[in-house]
């Protein structure tokens, strides 16, 4: 359950509570029809035994009690029938209606008052439960000297399958209305979800940089989280232009170190000790490659996610400035980008690394350099390529390792740094040997 989404589990939790409440309505409806339909039947009951009570009679010159009308149920004279009558006479034996056949009532022992009605649920002849509505009546002396107990059941079966038969009739509409309310609850649960959408929105257009708040426009429940995740952006960005100034810092008191340094080179190597001035310049060398590596992640660090760049606006720029140096503009450039395609990464960054990587090209280009980029889900493809002699694969790596040598046919600084760049920006750059030529691949995130 815990990977599921917040709506499934909702609409899950809502169609269970409608599924128990309406399974529990039936079962009240059930009870709530069985009580009314028993209260039918024993007023039913009731008129019939005010119809034997009035038939009963005792012949001049008889012992026995004779009804002259008994109901006129037909299932009253069928053996077992589900209908029976009894009258218990003290001073006599029992009339009984012809179903019940050679078997009697068992009725309880209870005190009934003159004309007062019991209900009772007993035992048929046939072992069937009964519904029985039994009264005490006093009649003139010439018929009974005694008070009768006069008696009416019928098969309580009956009653259970009038219950089954409104409980199928009813079943279907409670199948309809069980479907309507989970439909109802989950249109409920997707519409009060639907601000969770909208912030998740919000908080793909900050990676994507196309805000940098989530701003107070948003429901009251999810206000303090909104106002939460604003500050520690406001807190993220503070960090961020404090290290920034520190590595500017940093770099700039480093500056004048190196300088010094090199100038002791040249001295060293004026007063004709070239190694020891080559082992200082190779250092120095390092350590302002190291400066430039930390100040361009500093600088990408505070960009990274932001802003929306057009990535053949942007080949068009480097394009036009290259052409009119002596190595482009003796060059064929070939550029496939669609329109409007789009990357999320800062223009002037993106400029930066890839012209870096399009000036090494034409160095080393032959005749043409092609641009072609495609996209692909959340993330889009830019291919630089050259008819240049290429690079073997054995140095590729190399070229883009921390501390890369910058004579490595002039590739090596300018593909670190623009791999840095790239790298901070959320992307990948991938290098492969086209034979002939380079083929570089720059992988980012679109916008």
């Amino acid at each position: 359950m815990s990977r599921l989404s917040l709506r499934l589990r909702l609409v899950l939790a809502g169609a269970a509570a409608v599924v128990t409440a309406l399974a529990l309505a039936a079962g009240a409806l059930a009870m709530l029809f069985g009580a009314h339909v028993e209260r039918l039947a024993a007023a039913e009951l009731s008129v019939q035994l005010d119809n034997l009570i009035a038939g009963i009679d005792r012949p001049a010159a008889s012992d026995t009690l004779v009804t002259s009308s008994a109901p006129t149920d037909p299932r009253f004279n069928l053996p077992f029938g589900g209908r029976y009558w009894q009258i218990n006479s003290p001073d006599g034996p029992a009339l009984r209606s012809r179903s019940l056949w050679d078997e009697v009532l068992i009725l309880p022992r209870d005190h009934l008052d003159d004309g007062v009605e019991h209900l009772h649920t007993i035992t048929g002849p046939d072992g069937a439960p009964l519904l029985a509505v039994e009264r005490t009546v006093t009649l003139p002396a010439s018929i009974s000297p005694a008070p009768l107990r006069v008696s009416v059941a019928m098969d309580a079966g009956d009653l259970a399958q009038a219950r089954a038969a409104f409980m199928r009739d009813i079943a279907p509409y409670l199948a309809a209305l069980a479907l309507v309310l989970i439909v109802a609850g989950w249109m409920q649960v997707s519409f009060g979800l639907r601000p969770l959408a909208d912030l998740g929105q919000r908080i793909s257009a900050l990676r994507d940089g196309r805000s940098t708040r989530l701003g107070a426009d948003i429901p009251a429940e999810l206000r303090p989280l909104g106002e939460e995740i604003d500050t520690l952006l406001a807190e993220r960005e503070a960090e961020l232009t404090r290290a920034r100034n520190r590595a500017g810092d940093l770099a700039h008191g480093l500056k004048t170190p190196l300088q010094a340094l090199i100038g002791e080179a040249g001295r060293l190597r004026d007063a004709d000790q070239p190694e020891a001035a080559h082992a200082i310049e190779d250092i120095t060398a390092t350590m302002q490659r190291h400066v430039e590596r930390e100040l361009t992640r500093a600088r990408i660090a505070s960009t990274k996610g932001k802003g929306r760049t057009d990535l053949a606006q942007i080949v068009s720029q480097i394009r036009r400035v290259l052409e009119r140096t002596p190595q482009g503009e003796a060059l064929d450039w070939q550029v496939d980008i669609p329109a409007g395609l789009m990357a999320a990464t800062d223009p002037a960054d993106l400029t930066e690394a890839l012209g870096a990587l399009t000036e090494n090209a034409a160095r080393h280009a032959k005749t043409c350099i092609s641009f072609s980029a495609t996209r692909s889900g959340g993330r889009v493809a830019l291919t630089l390529a050259d008819d240049g002699p290429g690079i073997p694969a054995a140095d590729i790596a190399a070229l883009i390792e921390r501390g890369a040598r910058a004579d490595l046919r002039g590739h090596g600084l300018g593909l670190t740094i623009a791999h840095e760049i790239i790298e901070a920006m959320g992307g990948a750059l991938t290098l492969s040997d086209a034979a002939p030529g380079l083929r570089i691949r720059i992988d980012l995130p679109a916008a």
